[in-house]
């Protein structure tokens, strides 16, 4: 377990997450698109649902606001019981498995989704806002990257001399989320150590 209360906490969802996954060993790649199925989430493509959006919509998301939004859900469910989740589709598989295995957190724990508030002082009515609570954004996103990227893992990995970029390539995520899990795991130091031996072995 990670030495922080949090870090505990946030392992014991996670760990509860892969073992709904059938996963055994903390090695295993999760597929957060198979975990999505079988907890009644249904991933809809961005062209599935672009025929309900107007073209200039359509052309905002995937142009100029790309960088703006990563994924959704939908706050009510589809008629079978599913709820839908649409992923933007000009992030790679890396980042749309840690968008998606996020939205998928925020439904494990029950978190209340949040709203879009629209506001007419533009003239436009058209969504300005939505009632973010980083709290539950923190905790969903850190659940969702310890499942991905187990604590037992990733200690393994660290130890074994592992560069972040051979992590993320083994569990099928970005960089960036390796070394934010080494970061709050504490595990910052010993990989320090153990890259620079590696580089020196490797003169």
């Amino acid at each position: 377990m990670p030495p922080s209360r949090k870090g505990r906490e946030y392992e014991l969802r996670a760990l509860g997450l892969r073992d709904f996954a059938g996963l055994t060993s903390p090695r295993q790649r999760l597929d957060p698109f198979e975990l999505a199925r079988y907890a009644g989430l249904l991933v809809a493509t961005f062209d599935q649902v672009a025929s309900l959006l107007t073209q200039e919509t359509r052309d905002h998301l995937t142009g100029a606001g790309r960088n703006d939004w990563s994924g959704g859900a939908c706050s009510q469910t589809l008629p079978d019981g599913t709820k839908l989740i649409i992923l933007n589709p000009t992030h790679g598989a890396n980042r749309q498995n840690a968008t998606l295995m996020e939205e998928i957190s925020h439904v494990f724990l029950g978190h209340t989704p949040s709203r879009l508030a629209v506001k007419n002082s533009a003239g436009d009515g058209a969504p300005r806002a939505r009632d973010y609570d980083a709290k539950i954004e923190e905790q969903a996103y850190s659940v969702g990257a310890s499942a991905l990227v187990p604590f037992e893992g990733l200690r393994e990995m660290v130890g074994a001399g592992m560069s972040s970029r051979e992590i993320a390539r083994h569990y099928g995520v970005s960089r960036h989320l390796v070394e934010f899990r080494i970061k709050t795991t504490h595990l910052w130091s010993v990989y320090l150590e153990e890259q620079a031996s590696r580089n020196y072995a490797g003169k």
